[in-house]
């Protein structure tokens, strides 16, 4: 179809055309005329995300998009338009309990009826780029619309509130439980470590074990330098009881047998003088060799008390490192028994430290949520309140009306366009080229047209039908 059998068409059917969209237009023009007005109260809340002052953490799910359509359909719950009922005392009145049995059939309960009427007319739209939401109620009177929505905009903001605090405080019995629990553990793993102490007479385990060791130290250290004093010892009663017993360091210090043997050299070098000079029988010479026989004597009887002397000196020294050697080993014993102690007292007193640090966290989580189940601010609040609306919101006139024309004349086009296709007619020359597949040799003009063409023009329309080229004209 081309735009001039197209326009050919509306010409014939403009009537047709024009009755639909006449009758399009009025319709929606009576009906905006007739419909009840109804206005629209509009109340506004913003979601704060600060931090929580109470809790040591924020809500980081505040900046996601799924959290704010959450707070839409809590908005929007049943939770909250109970909530309503209940604040208003919508299901204590008269009027609403008649339409209740009148509108509902008395099916159900009178909540149940007014949770389905109140929720069609609310509409809750979130702002796209910030976290106020638009909460709005229409209804035929400006303040009960106006009512509505604050009353829903309050009773949002309270039930957050109650789902906040709801969980804190039965979190708060959950910790106190475990807080008592927590509590009587510590008193039975301070009990432990109390009666372990007494049993075994710990004062300060840490302190006594160090004294311990510091006595242990020092008996190893008297136990090596009584070894090598022995050692030594032992070397020297060997040389004593052997043949050089004369000339061990003891005997050659030993002041008298020194002089001993000096008198008895001097009393040998005598002997000699005298035995050359007078011989061997005089009695200087015999009373001489008695003399040095008596010295000698001595000498042999100081000897043999100086060797006796370094044997009891080298028993008194093995005596003395075997008897530091059991109080070492002694001290060693006990040493390792008091590791073993206090060991066994460590483990105690980290179940102690563990039941304080259990403890501790209870009680510290215990006062946050019993902090948090007393707290009375939410983190939404109403940013503006709806007022009584001036101007009823529906309905539109001029919007009616401007979609009204615009559906009128699609219908009016569309119904022009139906009853062609029903009865189809010859419109234009292209209509009978399409029909019967034969060129057209000629126009005439209607009958009843009152346009006379020259002969100039007569000219050119029979040349353009026939398919001949149009004359030039002249300039």
């Amino acid at each position: 179809m081309t735009f001039s059998q197209f326009i050919a068409i509306l010409r014939a059917r403009k009537w047709a055309a024009l009755l639909v969209f006449m009758s399009v237009v009025a319709a929606a023009v009576g009906i905006s005329l007739l419909l009840p007005k109804s206005y629209t109260g509009t109340a506004s809340i913003v979601i704060d995300a600060k931090p929580d002052p109470v809790s040591p953490m924020a809500y980081p799910t505040m900046a996601m998009p799924s959290f704010m359509a959450t707070q839409v359909d809590i908005l929007q719950s049943d939770r909250v338009t109970q909530k309503v009922i209940r604040d208003l005392k919508l299901a204590d009145s008269p009027q609403i309990r008649e339409q209740w049995l009148t509108q509902g059939e008395g099916k159900g309960t009178v909540e149940q009826w007014l949770i389905a009427l109140l929720q069609k007319q609310l509409d809750v739209k979130p702002s796209r780029e910030s976290n106020v939401i638009q909460v709005t109620y229409k209804a035929t009177d400006p303040k009960f619309a106006a009512a509505l929505a604050n009353a829903f905009a309050q009773a949002y903001i309270a039930t957050t509130l109650q789902l906040r605090v709801d969980p804190a405080k039965q979190f708060t019995n959950f910790f106190d439980t475990q807080t008592k629990e927590a509590r009587e553990a510590l008193e039975r793993a301070q009990s432990k470590v109390s009666a372990f102490q007494r049993a075994n007479g710990i004062l300060a385990t840490d302190e006594r074990l160090d004294v311990e060791t510091a006595r242990l130290n020092e008996l190893s250290s008297q136990l090596v330098q009584l070894q090598a004093i022995s050692a030594e010892s032992t070397s020297r009663q060997a040389q004593a009881q052997g043949a050089a017993a004369d000339r061990i360091q003891d005997v050659l210090n030993n002041p008298l047998i020194g002089g001993l043997k000096a008198d008895l050299s001097r009393g040998e070098a005598r002997l000699q003088e005298l035995s050359s000079r007078l011989g061997d029988n005089h009695p200087q010479v015999v009373e001489l060799k008695a003399n040095i026989a008596e010295v000698r004597k001595r000498i042999e009887a100081e000897t043999g008390r100086v060797t006796g002397g370094v044997s009891v000196s080298n028993n008194i020294n093995t005596a003395r490192v075997g008897q530091v050697q059991r109080g070492l080993e002694e001290q060693r014993a006990k040493v390792l028994r008091m590791k073993a102690v206090r060991d066994e007292g460590q483990v105690l007193i980290r179940e102690v430290e563990n039941a304080q640090r259990t403890f501790e966290t209870l009680v510290a989580r215990f006062n946050q949520t019993s902090l948090e189940s007393q707290t009375t601010q939410s983190f939404a609040s109403v940013l503006s309140v709806a007022l009584p609306p001036v101007t009823h919101s529906s309905p539109r006139l001029v919007l009616n009306t401007a979609l009204a024309i615009f559906v009128g004349s699609l219908l009016g086009v569309g119904v022009a366009l139906a009853l062609e296709m029903m009865d189809r007619r010859v419109r234009a020359p292209e209509d009978v080229v399409a029909a019967l597949g034969l060129p057209v040799l000629g126009l005439l003009p209607k009958p009843s047209s009152k346009r006379f063409l020259g002969r100039r023009h007569a000219l050119e329309l029979k040349q353009r039908v026939i398919g001949l080229p149009a004359p030039q004209r002249s300039a």
